[in-house]
């Protein structure tokens, strides 16, 4: 009975999916445009570059590893590095009335570069290559979840700390098991953000002088004129993105399942 719920529910989001891709075939090989090919045109693009390998390697090509390994290891690394920056420093401030009071126009102002116009800079100080691209991923992905983590800590029940506090617990004790759990839904909800940018900047960084990677892929085909291959790696990025957003929010759920109970207790 639970399996087909569960089919049923999967066979409600799919179908508009579906139709508007036989809508897309049937419109491009009317109009008959280059610079749009069809939808069955891209995804046998998409299958040459990168699924057309040996079942030993999940059908994976030398390329796919390639690519998909150089992508990965850039995107997770910039984002590790700026969830973790992010909720130390967030906390950090979120504790401090006079340090919000202080730095928040300096974030303010720094979450409203845009992160592609240091790309030079960050050339310039890294030079091309690994560390660039990380960097540039982190930078752009911190705020989402510095700020997120600052306003969970800020709103914070005073009365549990209070609580805390009256028993005896320290001050990291109370950090690592009142505040912090109590602002865990906005820290996930700016990790969760943070993801989705961190996979834009993984494709802008490695426009510049990146020799592998699927930001690479794109340039490589775009100035080659290889349409079809540019709209495989246009897909796989929207299939990576999906994919990255189903599974977080799946281990947001399991983490964080403790919390929904909780607020359901108290109500």
């Amino acid at each position: 009975m639970r399996a087909l719920r569960a089919l049923r529910g999967l066979a409600g989001r799919v179908w508009l999916v579906a139709a508007a891709a036989v809508l897309w075939e049937l419109v491009t090989r009317a109009v008959d445009e280059t610079y749009f090919p069809p939808p069955t045109t891209i995804f046998d693009a998409l299958h040459e570059l990168w699924f057309s390998g040996p079942a030993s390697h999940a059908f994976l090509t030398d390329k796919a590893v390639d690519d998909f390994s150089t992508s990965l290891t850039h995107l997770f690394a910039g984002w590790a590095v700026a969830g973790a920056a992010g909720v130390l420093a967030g906390a950090a401030i979120g504790r401090s009335r006079v340090l919000y009071d202080l730095l928040n126009p300096v974030l303010e102002f720094l979450r409203a570069i845009p992160p592609p116009t240091l790309v030079p800079f960050f050339i310039i100080v890294f030079q091309l290559g690994a560390t660039m691209q990380v960097v540039t991923i982190a930078f752009g992905v911190v705020w989402p979840v510095l700020l997120n983590t600052c306003d969970g800590v800020r709103t914070v029940d005073p009365l549990h700390l209070e609580t805390a506090r009256v028993f005896g617990v320290g001050r990291l004790r109370r950090l690592l098991t009142v505040t912090l759990p109590a602002a865990s839904p906005k820290i996930f909800a700016g990790l969760r953000v943070a993801l989705s940018f961190a996979l834009i900047l993984m494709v802008i960084s490695e426009l510049f002088g990146s020799t592998s990677g699927i930001g690479s892929e794109l340039i490589g085909a775009q100035r080659s004129f290889e349409l079809p291959r540019m709209w495989a790696g246009i897909v796989m990025l929207g299939l990576l993105g999906l994919l990255f957003n189903a599974v977080f929010m799946l281990l947001e759920r399991r983490l964080l399942s403790w919390h929904t109970g909780a607020k359901r207790l108290a109500s």
